[in-house]
């Protein structure tokens, strides 16, 4: 009988390596692919980690230059998000456009079956809605569910998520048990293509554009000096440079004038959002009056309200006011642990 064939996605890291041995012990016929953006010279390290891996598991390896779909997708995005003002969310982005496309394209070139990755979340049939949906991980301090919110639903019944019933721990523990050299890898910290820090990389790639400007209060008086509002985000409060006993929050960045109006923090509470570029697993209509938890950024709890549609444009308005919503980071909508909805930010 001929063994279902599946391509993953290994970057080197445990997770990956882990997920790539489960599914190796579970008769797949595994297939390793590296996806190479070259944006970081330390990437080179991890791809070859990824091909020993692969070849102590057995199994083929692929590595992937994705420069300039990655360049355009995600790199390009994030430098024009924060020219205009907002924090935009690569992660996402990224998964959606540029990863998972790009394994499914070498999931079509090789024949296989399914695509799989290291990340904590599951795809379940949901009985109410008759369809598969992503769901959070049993490990809610690694859930990565977030970040896979925008992937087409048509799809979801050809990924494999192994981690999804794991704690960390017990990946480093079956790493260890594995004899995987990685078992002991740090994490991965911060944006891949940004390992010096993101405010070293906006300097960088935005060089001359970057100036200073002024911090103003909500009457227009001059606060102190930024040092160019394209290394900000809305929300901020440390790292304003500013020598004042009173704590003052970023509530709005105008990318026009290369001002940036600071307040207090009540300033930043928002009842209703608008979400452009939405994307529903689920019909809005079916989420109607129904109270659903927003995420609007990764790291969040988030906060329960509704989904609203109105001539033809996508609210979310939460139950209590909510001081966590950043213009260009998406606002992920979960019931009951499922992931139903996703746009981003935008007021």
């Amino acid at each position: 009988m001929k063994r279902e064939k599946v391509v993953i996605g290994m970057s080197g890291g445990v997770d990956s390596s882990v997920a790539a041995y489960l599914l190796k012990n579970s008769g797949y016929e595994v297939v390793g692919v590296t996806l190479n953006h070259k944006k970081n010279h330390l990437l080179d390290e991890e791809v070859k980690t990824a091909r020993r891996i692969a070849d102590f598991l057995g199994v083929s390896h692929i590595e992937k230059d994705i420069e300039n779909i990655f360049q355009k997708e995600v790199i390009d995005g994030f430098l024009d998000g924060y020219s205009k003002g907002i924090t935009p969310s690569p992660c996402v982005i990224c998964d959606e456009r540029v990863k998972f496309k790009i394994l499914f394209d070498i999931a079509e070139e090789t024949g296989a079956d399914y695509v799989a990755t290291g990340h904590y979340c599951t795809i379940e049939y949901n009985s109410e809605f008759r369809m598969n949906l992503i769901k959070r991980a049993n490990d809610l301090k690694k859930d990565q569910s977030y970040m896979l919110s925008r992937l087409s639903a048509d799809r979801l019944s050809k990924i494999i998520f192994p981690l999804y019933k794991y704690t960390k721990e017990e990946i480093r523990d079956i790493a260890l048990k594995a004899g995987l050299e990685v078992h002991n890898k740090k994490d991965s910290q911060g944006i891949c293509f940004a390992k010096e820090g993101y405010i070293d990389f906006l300097r960088k790639h935005l060089g001359d554009k970057i100036v200073k400007g002024n911090y103003i209060d909500g009457s227009g008086k001059i606060l102190g000096q930024h040092e160019g509002y394209q290394l900000y985000t809305l929300g901020q409060r440390r790292g304003l440079g500013l020598k004042s006993p009173k704590p003052w929050f970023i509530v709005k960045i105008d990318s026009q004038t290369n001002e940036i109006t600071l307040g207090e923090y009540d300033d930043l509470k928002k009842r209703v959002i608008e979400l452009s570029d939405y994307k529903g697993a689920i019909e809005i209509e079916k989420l109607k009056n129904r109270i659903v938890t927003g995420k609007p950024r990764f790291s969040s709890d988030g906060a329960e309200g509704y989904i609203i549609k109105d001539n033809g444009r996508v609210y979310f308005e939460y139950i209590n006011e909510n001081c966590h919503n950043a213009p260009g980071q998406h606002l992920v909508i979960y019931l009951d642990n499922y992931v139903v909805g996703s746009g981003i930010i935008s007021f």
